[in-house]
């Protein structure tokens, strides 16, 4: 096939699963909730805390995103297992499409959703008082992508190798919340004990976190370039061990 013909295959992947995002109304709403929740319920319990020049819920807010990002990009991953449990992804398997397109398709579809996610949690600054600037809103947007495509391709490698939606969910429920909880997204690095910090310097998430932070409020425990470092690193890994492991599929 020719070049235009991956580009359409890629196209139709995407919009697929785009569209498969928009019309489930569950997993919309329950995407973007819990961040909410616990921008709120955390906001507003520690709200008297000021870490730097800032209150609590400033400070909370660039971790919040990032969970946002982080929990949709690695589910996207179940779009694999549901559409080789229906039988569609062995039609795409045996079509006359690359494999690499077939993967590029899933990976911006679960970029995409991740970053629509994201944007929604970006806009409720307006709402909270959190002062956001147009420069910072679109310099964290492609930190965004960076942290959504590392996600997502460690989302799809796991999908490449569970075979049940049973299988996937309880994997998930071991990585999203200790990625999470120790990436500095609820906490300021700078202040935590010395076990909890070498945990947090080994999870890429962290450097994410801190990268977003940097950008939309201004505080940061890493140098700006060791973060956008260590993200584009993990996410060329990622992308690359994630193709390397579709590829595998029958």
């Amino acid at each position: 096939m020719g070049k235009m013909s991956e580009l359409e295959g890629v196209y139709w992947i995407w919009l697929r699963d785009l569209k498969r995002f928009w019309r489930s109304t569950s997993r919309l709403i329950g995407s973007f909730a819990m961040p909410i929740l616990f921008l709120v319920i955390f906001g507003a319990g520690f709200n008297f805390v000021r870490i730097g020049s800032v209150n609590y819920t400033t400070f909370l807010f660039p971790g919040i995103v990032a969970m946002s990002l982080l929990f949709t990009s690695l589910n996207s991953g179940i779009s694999v297992i549901w559409d080789r449990e229906f039988g569609f992804m062995k039609e795409i398997l045996v079509s006359p499409i690359l494999r690499i397109s077939i993967f590029i398709g899933k990976s911006l579809g679960g970029v995409s959703t991740a970053i629509i996610q994201g944007v929604i949690i970006l806009l409720l600054s307006f709402f909270i008082g959190i002062h956001i600037s147009l420069t910072s809103f679109l310099i964290a947007l492609p930190i965004m992508v960076l942290i959504s495509l590392g996600m997502v391709g460690l989302g799809l490698i796991i999908a490449s190798f569970v075979e049940t939606f049973e299988g996937f969910g309880l994997i998930m429920n071991f990585i999203n919340f200790p990625l999470f909880f120790t990436s500095g997204a609820i906490f300021p690095l700078d202040q935590a004990p010395t076990w909890l910090k070498a945990i947090s310097y080994v999870n890429p998430v962290t450097y994410g976190v801190d990268a977003l932070r940097q950008v939309l409020i201004g505080i940061s425990s890493l140098s700006f370039f060791t973060d956008i470092l260590v993200v584009i690193v993990f996410t060329f890994a990622t992308i690359l061990i994630g193709n390397l492991a579709f590829n595998r599929q029958k």
